[in-house]
C-alpha cells in the first residue's frame, strides 16, 4: 500500500495555554478565570486553516472550556469536524479515584453532548495518563458511554508514557477501543512520531519522514495531536517556570502553524471516528 494513499488522524487538544499540566506548580486553577484567555482565536485559525486544505478532524475538548465558550463547540461541529472529551477539569486520570475520574468525564460527556446535540463517543486523557497503575480508567470510561479512548503513549518519558502497550488500536474492553498516540519502532525502541512538542522541536523533514514510515513500513494510519496554543507566539509568557518547562511549552512556538500546513499538504488527513470507528456520519444522541 502506497503511503499517499492512507488517510492519518489528525486531532487538536482543545485547552489553553495557562491549563497545561507542566504549568499546575505555577498557576493554581483559581486563577483560570482571571486568565486572559485566548482559545477561541486559536481554534478560529485552526478551522480556517483546516478548512483551507478540505481536512476535518477530531478535537478533543475540555469541559471548561465548553462551558464558557459554548459557540467554539458549535462552529467546530459545523464545520464537520468530530467533538471528542478531554475530560472537564484537565485533571490527570492517575491522579483521580475512580469516583472523581467518572465525575470528570461523564460531566464533560454530557456537556458537550448538549451543545452539540451529537454523540461523543471519543475521550482523550490529560497528559495521557492512563497507564498501568490505573487500567481501571477504562471500566470507568465504558460506564459513562464512551466507545473509544486515544489516551496510551507506547513510549518511555518523564511524565507519562506506556511502552510495552501495543501501538496500534486494539479493544481494551469489550466495546471500547484503545487508539494510541503513533510512534516509530527503531532499534527495538519506540519513538515519538505524532505531533505536540516532538513535531515543534524536531526538524519538520525528520516529522514528515517518521509519519510516512508509519504508513508505508506499517502500512497503518497515524495518529498526529496539537494544541492551540502551540499556533500562539503571543500568548502571555509564564513567569517563574523552571528551564525545562519553559523550553518544552515554548520551543519553536513560532513555526507550528506553517509546520501545520506543510503537513496538511504532504498527507491526508481525517476524523477518529472516521477511520476507526467505521463511522462516516455523525451519531445523533438516543431520543
Amino acid at each position: 500500500m502506497h503511503a499517499a494513499r492512507l488517510t492519518n488522524a489528525m486531532t487538536i487538544d482543545v485547552e489553553d495555554y495557562f491549563q497545561v499540566s507542566a504549568f499546575a506548580p505555577y498557576i493554581a486553577r483559581t486563577e483560570w478565570d482571571s486568565r486572559e484567555c485566548r482559545v477561541e482565536r486559536n481554534i478560529q485559525a485552526i478551522l480556517e486553516m483546516l478548512s483551507r486544505h478540505h481536512t476535518h478532524a477530531t478535537f478533543f475538548t475540555l469541559g471548561w472550556i465548553a462551558e464558557r465558550y459554548p459557540q467554539l463547540v458549535r462552529h467546530i461541529v459545523d464545520n464537520g469536524h468530530e467533538l471528542a472529551s478531554h475530560g472537564y477539569g484537565h485533571q490527570r486520570a492517575s491522579d483521580q479515584s475512580p469516583d472523581v475520574f467518572f465525575d470528570d468525564i461523564d460531566r464533560a460527556k454530557k456537556m458537550l453532548e448538549d451543545l452539540s446535540g451529537q454523540e461523543v463517543q471519543g475521550y482523550r486523557a490529560p497528559s495521557f495518563s492512563i497507564g498501568k497503575g490505573n487500567l481501571w480508567a477504562y471500566d470507568t470510561l465504558l460506564e459513562a458511554g464512551y466507545r473509544y479512548s486515544s489516551s496510551i503513549y507506547p513510549i518511555a518519558h518523564d511524565h507519562y508514557g506506556m511502552p510495552d502497550s501495543p501501538r496500534f488500536a486494539y479493544e481494551v474492553r469489550p466495546g471500547l477501543t484503545e487508539i494510541p498516540i503513533t510512534t516509530v519502532r527503531l532499534f527495538e525502541r519506540n519513538f515519538p512520531s505524532s505531533g505536540g512538542g516532538y513535531f515543534r522541536l524536531l526538524p519538520y523533514p525528520v516529522s514528515r519522514w517518521l509519519i510516512q514510515r508509519v504508513n508505508s513500513r506499517d502500512q497503518q494510519s497515524g495518529i498526529f495531536y496539537f494544541h492551540p496554543w502551540e499556533i500562539d507566539p503571543g500568548q502571555p509568557r509564564i513567569q517563574g517556570i523552571n528551564r525545562k518547562t519553559r523550553f518544552r511549552h515554548y520551543v519553536n512556538i513560532g513555526q507550528t502553524q506553517t509546520r501545520l500546513n506543510r503537513l496538511l499538504t504532504d498527507f491526508k488527513w481525517g476524523r477518529v471516528d472516521h477511520l476507526f470507528m467505521n463511522q462516516t456520519a455523525p451519531l445523533p444522541l438516543a431520543a
